[in-house]
């Protein structure tokens, strides 16, 4: 069953309830399902925590799971992985496990909406401030954008701005994408042809989250980096002074 048809872009075309200005969408009815299959799966896996050296299957591949993230985090930042670990782990999470519930009949991606990428690449855009500044500073973190002077002050802030947008469309624009790919060949060829593309589609949809969540990473490292370079640069400053 097909909620979004070939002729519609984004899932928040289908209207599924309205009432005056308030308005449900497939987008929202994903969205909040993915969610609740996260905090449900979430409280069912972390329920009964164990330290012991045997543990449920369930905890030991969240465990998999968190060393992976937390590994990759720590090869970019190096010191203090486990502060990220929130924010990217539930990126990945949540594109990963809406990318794959594609193979549920009727379930349409919330990242196939541009609106939800939109959010996601939103809260990147925060964060990227948020973890600057509370390392380091606001005042440091204002005095990255005047590097090397003032001149590059728009350049950094559309640099901000692009690396958003492009967070944005590259999982919306493969997301969307791949699932008219499949519409189309269904429409058009046998049936075994569109079930491989859809097992290509969930191994491209794990790859897009981890993807973004990577960059999601190489933003706030790369903030993280240049505070430290500031920082380092002004005490020197100091005490040649």
């Amino acid at each position: 069953m097909e909620i979004v048809t070939l002729n519609q872009i984004s899932p928040d075309q289908v209207i599924l309830w309205s009432w005056g200005f308030i308005i449900i969408n497939a987008t929202i009815l994903y969205t909040w399902l993915v969610m609740g299959i996260l905090v449900v799966g979430s409280w069912f896996v972390t329920r009964k925590l164990s330290s012991e050296l045997n543990v449920s299957r369930w905890q030991h591949f969240l465990e998999v799971i968190i060393s992976i993230i937390r590994g990759e985090i720590g090869e970019m930042t190096k010191k203090g992985a486990d502060h990220y670990v929130p924010l990217v782990g539930t990126l990945f999470l949540f594109i990963c496990v809406s990318n794959v519930l594609v193979i549920v009949p009727g379930f349409v991606a919330p990242t196939a909406s541009i609106t939800t990428t939109a959010a996601l690449a939103t809260c990147v855009f925060i964060a990227v401030p948020y973890y600057g500044i509370s390392r380091n500073g606001i005042l440091h973190y204002v005095k990255e954008y005047f590097q090397p002077n003032f001149i590059f002050f728009p350049f950094h802030v559309m640099g901000e701005l692009s690396r958003t947008l492009a967070l944005t469309v590259r999982l919306f624009g493969n997301i969307m994408s791949h699932e008219k790919v499949v519409g189309i060949l269904l429409a058009v060829t046998p049936f075994l042809f569109p079930v491989v593309m859809q097992i290509l589609g969930l191994l491209i949809g794990v790859i897009q989250a981890y993807i973004f969540a990577i960059l999601s990473m190489v933003y706030i490292a790369s903030a993280l980096s240049a505070e430290d370079d500031v920082h380092h640069a002004v005490k020197k400053e100091g005490s040649s002074a």
